[in-house]
Order: C-alpha cells, then sequence, then structure tokens
C-alpha cells in the first residue's frame, strides 16, 4: 500500500493518557489530600480532648488520695496527746515503754514515723529508735505545737532534697505544754507511684514553690523556675519525646523544650495546686493509625484507577508490580503502627494496676480513720463510768462501784466486737445475721448513750408498737447505726433552750426508724453521707459516722435518707426489710 503523503497523528498510534483521566487522577489526588487533612484535624481535636479529660480523671484521683492520706494522719496527733500512757510518762519522766508503744501505734494505723517531744525540745520516744536523745528546739513543728493548742501542720525542707511533712500537737499535763507529738506523713510514695507513670507530676504550696514532683530538681523551687531546669535525660525526658507533626494543634505549655498538654487543679488543703504535663505522643500514635488507613485505602483506589484508565501508557505486568510494591510498603507500614498501638495498650494497664493500687490504699486509710471514730463513744462511756465508780468508792458505796466496773466490762467486750466488725468493713459480711427485734435493739443504744444522756436535759419521746419488729441484722453494727443517729441528734440541739428528740418505730411493708430532732436542720444533704464530711469543729468529729451508718444499712438491705422537718430540724429515717420479706427487698 502505498503512502497518501498526510502526516500521521499521534492521537491514532502514540500511546498516551487522555485529558479526562488526567483530570480525574488530579481530582482524586485533591479528594485524598482533603480528607487526610480534615481527617488529621478532627481526629487531632478528638483525641486531644479524651486525652486530657484522662488526664483530669488522673489528676482528680492523686488529689484524692494524697488529701486522704493527708486527712487520715492529721486524727493521729489528737488522739495520742490525750493518751493516758504517753501523758504519764511526760509528767513522771519514765519513758522505758514509750517507744515501744509508738511502735505499736505505728503498725496498727499505718503512719510513716511517730515522735515524742519533752518540753526540753529532746525527743523521749520514737518509732525510730535511732532518732531517741535528737534535740529539735530549732524545729518549726515544734514552736508551732508549742504556741497553739490545735493540730499544725508543716512543710519542712530536707537537707537532702525534698520536704518533710508533719503533724504535731501539745501534749498537755495540768494544763500546761509538757510535751509535743509529731506524726509524720509519707508523701514521697506518691511520688514514686507518680514517676512509674507517662505524666510529668508536681505540687505546689499556696507561694507556688513546687514541693512533690517527679522531677527531683524541681522540689523547692518557683514553678517558673523549675519548667526552666535542663537535666540530662530523666523520667520527663523518656515521656516526652520529641515529634515532628505538621498539622498539630497549639501545645498548652512547653517542658524542657517540648510540647505537652498541660492539667492543673486546685487541691483542697492549704491552697496547694497539682499539675500534671502528659506529651502528645499518645494523641499522635492514635490519629497516624487512622491516616494510615485512609491513606492505605486511597492508594488501593488510586492503584485501581491507574489499572482500568492507564493501560496505555504501562502494560498491565508494570501495573501489578507496582501495585503489589505499595501494598507492601502500607502493610509494613500497617503492621508498625499495630505494635506501636500494642506497645501503648500494655502502658495503659500498667497504669491502671498502679491506680488500682492507689484505691486500695486510699480504701485502708478510710478504714483506719473508721476504727478511731466507732471506739470514740464507748471509751466516753468508760471514762464516765470510772469517775462515778471512783466517787462511789470514795462515798463508802463499792457495791454500787461494782455495777459500774460491770458496765465498763461490758464496754470493753463491746470495744473488741466493734474492731472485729470494722476488720470485715471492706467485705460485704453477713456472717453474723440473726432475727432481731428493732424495739430490742433501740433500748440496748438508749442504754450505750444513758451516760451522755445524764449530762444533758433532752426531752426524748419513744413512740413503739406494741409486737415485735423482727428484722434479719447483725445486732452490734445495728445498734451503732442507731447510736450514731441519737449521737447526731444530740449534736444538733446542743444549743436549743428546749431540745427533743422523737424516736418513732413502724412496721409496714418494711421496719422504719425515725429519728426527729429540734435542732438548725442540715444545709447540704447532696454531701451529707459523705466520707469525711461534718459542720462540727476540728476535734468534735471527723465526718465518717453518717458514712460508716449508710454502709451498714446498705448491708443489711436497706437504706438510710435523711430530710429536714417542716416544723425545723431533721429527720433521719432508717427503712429495713421485715423478716420473711429479705428475698423479695432483694429481688
Amino acid at each position: 500500500m502505498q503512502d497518501s503523503g498526510l502526516p500521521r497523528t499521534e492521537t491514532d498510534d502514540t500511546p498516551g493518557i487522555s485529558w479526562r483521566v488526567k483530570l480525574v487522577i488530579g481530582l482524586m489526588v485533591l479528594l485524598a489530600i482533603g480528607v487526610v487533612l480534615v481527617t488529621n484535624r478532627w481526629l487531632s481535636e478528638r483525641f486531644t480532648e479524651t486525652t486530657r479529660n484522662r488526664a483530669e480523671l488522673r489528676l482528680a484521683l492523686y488529689s484524692g488520695n494524697m488529701v486522704s492520706e493527708l486527712q487520715r494522719t492529721s486524727v493521729v496527733p489528737l488522739l495520742l496527746s490525750g493518751d493516758p500512757a504517753l501523758v504519764e510518762a511526760l509528767r513522771s519522766g519514765n519513758y522505758a515503754s514509750t517507744s515501744q508503744k509508738l511502735i505499736r501505734v505505728q503498725s496498727e494505723i499505718g503512719v510513716a514515723s511517730i515522735l515524742l517531744i519533752d518540753a526540753d525540745a529532746r525527743t523521749v520516744g520514737a518509732t525510730n529508735r535511732n532518732m531517741l536523745g535528737t534535740n529539735h528546739r530549732g524545729s518549726a513543728y515544734f514552736v508551732e505545737a508549742q504556741r497553739n493548742k490545735d493540730t499544725v501542720f508543716t512543710a519542712q525542707p530536707r537537707e537532702g532534697g525534698g520536704f518533710d511533712f508533719t503533724y504535731a500537737r501539745a501534749v498537755m499535763v495540768d494544763g500546761k505544754p509538757a510535751g509535743v507529738i509529731v506524726v509524720a506523713v509519707d508523701l514521697m510514695k506518691y511520688e514514686r507511684a507518680w514517676a512509674g507513670l507517662q505524666d510529668a507530676v508536681l505540687v505546689t504550696n499556696s507561694e507556688g514553690v513546687v514541693i512533690l514532683a517527679t522531677e527531683p530538681r524541681w522540689r523547692g523551687l518557683p514553678l517558673a523556675e523549675a519548667l526552666a531546669v535542663r537535666d540530662p535525660p530523666s523520667a520527663l525526658s523518656r515521656a516526652l519525646q520529641a515529634t515532628t507533626d505538621w498539622a498539630q494543634t497549639a501545645p498548652d505549655a512547653y517542658v524542657r523544650g517540648e510540647a505537652v498538654m498541660k492539667t492543673e487543679a486546685r487541691v483542697p488543703f492549704r491552697g496547694w495546686r497539682m499539675i500534671t504535663f502528659t506529651a502528645y505522643d499518645s494523641v499522635r500514635e492514635r490519629v497516624n493509625g487512622i491516616l494510615a488507613l485512609e491513606i492505605m485505602g486511597f492508594a488501593i483506589l488510586m492503584a485501581l484507577t491507574f489499572y482500568f484508565l492507564s493501560r496505555k501508557a504501562w502494560s498491565q505486568s508494570v501495573s501489578f508490580q507496582r501495585e503489589s510494591a505499595e501494598l507492601r510498603a502500607l502493610n509494613a507500614r500497617l503492621q508498625r503502627e499495630i505494635a506501636e498501638r500494642e506497645k501503648v495498650q500494655k502502658d495503659l494497664a500498667v497504669a491502671e494496676l498502679t491506680l488500682a493500687q492507689s484505691s486500695k490504699l486510699a480504701a485502708l486509710g478510710e478504714m483506719s480513720a473508721a476504727v478511731s471514730h466507732e471506739l470514740n463513744q464507748p471509751l466516753a462511756a468508760m471514762k464516765t463510768y470510772l469517775a462515778g465508780a471512783r466517787l462511789l468508792l470514795q462515798r463508802k458505796r463499792p457495791e454500787e462501784a461494782l455495777s459500774s466496773f460491770q458496765r465498763i466490762d461490758d464496754l470493753i467486750e463491746r470495744m473488741g466486737a466493734i474492731t472485729r466488725q470494722l476488720k470485715s468493713y471492706a467485705r460485704k459480711g453477713g456472717e453474723a445475721f440473726e432475727p432481731v427485734d428493732l424495739r430490742s435493739a433501740l433500748s440496748g443504744a438508749l442504754s450505750m448513750m444513758e451516760p451522755q444522756l445524764k449530762l444533758r436535759v433532752v426531752k426524748i419521746t419513744r413512740t413503739l408498737p406494741r409486737t415485735p419488729v423482727m428484722v434479719m441484722a447483725d445486732r452490734i453494727r445495728l445498734e451503732q447505726v442507731i447510736i450514731n443517729l441519737l449521737r447526731n441528734a444530740l449534736d444538733a440541739t446542743r444549743d436549743r433552750a428546749d431540745p427533743q428528740i422523737d424516736l418513732i418505730l413502724s412496721a409496714g411493708d418494711v421496719a422504719m426508724l425515725a429519728v426527729r430532732d429540734n435542732g438548725h436542720g442540715i444545709k447540704d444533704l447532696d454531701n451529707l453521707f459523705e466520707p469525711f464530711y461534718t459542720t462540727k469543729k476540728p476535734g468534735e468529729g471527723v465526718g465518717l459516722g453518717l458514712a460508716i451508718s449508710s454502709g451498714i444499712v446498705t448491708d443489711l438491705g436497706g437504706r438510710l435518707t435523711a430530710r429536714n422537718a417542716e416544723g425545723g430540724g431533721a429527720v433521719f429515717e432508717m427503712q429495713l426489710p421485715l423478716m420473711g420479706k429479705e428475698v423479695e427487698a432483694a429481688e
């Protein structure tokens, strides 16, 4: 065939990509970039907020544990300052068994250390016998305790770095300070617990000085100076690794040049504040994992598009090879992302175990404080009976004095029973349940309160049914609840000219005991049953009575409620299932 002499067109014979294919590819690339940018921004904000919420939750837990430890330890000097053995030792100067007693108290309560200092500032008793004979005349806790009648708290810098936190209270002998009892608070254990986490944690006092920190060099410095300190690699530098994020939101703060998320909260103790610094690494890892999946999806889509629309430019075999190479690279990247996420999950599991251990320590502290609260009532009654017995012996009436001693023996037996009950405070219990007549339990509680009722003129009215009101309960714990309600009613009517307490027992669908007083009423009903919540003055109560009572009633299958009466005063109602209806109540 002869050539016609016309020029050939490339459209017919030359392979290439049409403008429609180029337009589709360009639009897909723009779409992929736009989706990745929008997804990155949205996921970064969402995961940052999630990380911040978790940091705030951890901060609240750290703060609660620390305040619980401080409140638990603050009760110990008050109890020891009135201990007859310690008072007698300071009066007589015989300290042979003082250290042994303090060591026994330390093992029972679980505080860091205890010191007994005489009026000459010399250590005469200590849980650490190496401290015996040391002089504390220049110590802040000794000077402040001598000046104040109440328990004083001091945070004194330590020579080797850090602070010593102590509670101190003067021991009065014949109305004069004869010594000081000093109880140390071990807050360094929280530093050690925090150091095992990824977050950097510090606590500042009311003056902005760092008193607790996972970074040792921060202690004793103002916050601004502490953050400016540059040290060799430490726990913080391992937790805060530099990341190259091309689309990350502005950080809250910079610690040693690294972008971190700052979370701050007020500690409800002497103006302290707690601050945590969380790295953005976990956020980027989670965002990058999702972005990797998106990029892989777009890459697969692009590969398919090139396969179907670009066969004129590349052969089928080349297209398959390129697609296979891209998929292998994406698969390797995805495997790396999966390995990194598994590592993050393991670290989170370790952090959860640490938090669970902190919760156990907080519960143990609350139980120790509960022991001291529940034994105050029998101790007060024993003191009253001893005074009466002493007076009867002086008046040559030994038979009546023997009756008082018998009551004291009953109270000692009751204290032993209370201690055995409080040992199982963390369990649900139920081994000692027996049929109990609420009328008999109420009479026993009134008998227990007899010494306190004789000290004041209080009108007490009882409205009881003629027939027994039987419930399945632990009689001792049930009487504890009634005694706590009676004590609250007596305290509420202390300032009334005509104090009155009404006790109303009724039996319907459930057994209900109402305790009503004509006192000043309840101001905060929401927090009434929270542990350590109290409206009493320091030294008159620690706020555990109603919390313990509510827990006991709940264990018995009932409920304890409170409200303000219409005519003034407060009404506490205890509802318990009657015998024969326990299964129905449980359902």
